[in-house]
């Protein structure tokens, strides 16, 4: 399988923001400009996450993707706030590929059944974001971390993927905007647990730590912090990728 190097953009809107572990948000920029520039550097997908919509109940972020869509021609996902097949399918209307569900599955698990149902699986994001604790297990968060939910995340893998998912957004909350590499730790766990495509999201700092979240069974890393503020390109990932014999899209 080619493994996909991802740019993701956190929204608030109408801004572009980055935080660490999903928290202290700066503004970076227009969203828009920052899609089109890493799609002209070879990207494979943009990802899209309203990050306060799931606390302010509601998604925003249309005209954004329906703008995206225009000028930028590979996988759009989005997540936040969406609560119904509805919503869903407004976002895929206005040129969305994918949608990625994480509060809403966590308060209603069929909902993602629903959805696959009319968008096909291969629509239906999984998103997870899961945080350590002192004891060493993992535990799901919503609300971009705000919110506990009681639910392992060896529980939450498992009845959630019954329900019609096509693959995992997987957020480790502890490494996000940390640009220390993924928990692969976290990562390894969700692999033994399900043969879904996974795509790691949160603490990337160099072109390596893709290449170890690609040795340790991910199908994709979800890039912010060293994309938005010029560290490396996402041709510098890739051909690091390549040049330990990992297949990528070029």
């Amino acid at each position: 399988m080619t493994f996909r190097v991802i740019s993701r953009l956190d929204i608030k809107p109408p801004n572009l923001v980055k935080g660490i572990h999903l928290e202290g948000l700066r503004k970076v920029g227009d969203p828009s400009v920052f899609a089109t520039n890493y799609y002209s550097q070879g990207v494979d997908e943009i990802s899209y996450q309203d990050i306060v919509a799931s606390l302010y109940n509601r998604n925003s972020i249309k005209d954004l993707v329906s703008s995206t869509a225009e000028s930028v021609f590979v996988p759009i996902s989005v997540g936040g706030g969406i609560r119904t097949v509805s919503d869903a399918t407004e976002l895929i209307r206005s040129g969305a590929d994918k949608i990625s569900i994480n509060t809403a599955a966590i308060k209603r698990p069929e909902f993602l059944q629903e959805l696959a149902d009319v968008l096909g699986s291969q629509a239906v994001i999984l998103g997870v974001e899961a945080k350590k604790t002192t004891g060493g297990d993992y535990l799901v968060m919503t609300d971009c971390g705000r919110e506990h939910t009681g639910k392992s995340v060896h529980d939450w893998i498992q009845e959630a993927c019954e329900h019609g998912v096509g693959e995992i957004l997987l957020t480790s909350i502890d490494a996000e905007g940390t640009q220390k590499g993924f928990d692969l730790d976290l990562l390894s766990l969700v692999r033994s647990l399900t043969d879904l495509p996974i795509v790691a999201h949160g603490g990337c700092g160099k072109p390596s730590d893709v290449t170890d979240v690609a040795k340790e069974g991910g199908n994709g890393y979800a890039v912010a912090t060293i994309l938005h503020y010029d560290k490396y390109t996402v041709m510098d990932i890739k051909d690091h990728l390549s040049s330990i014999g990992i297949e990528v899209r070029r």
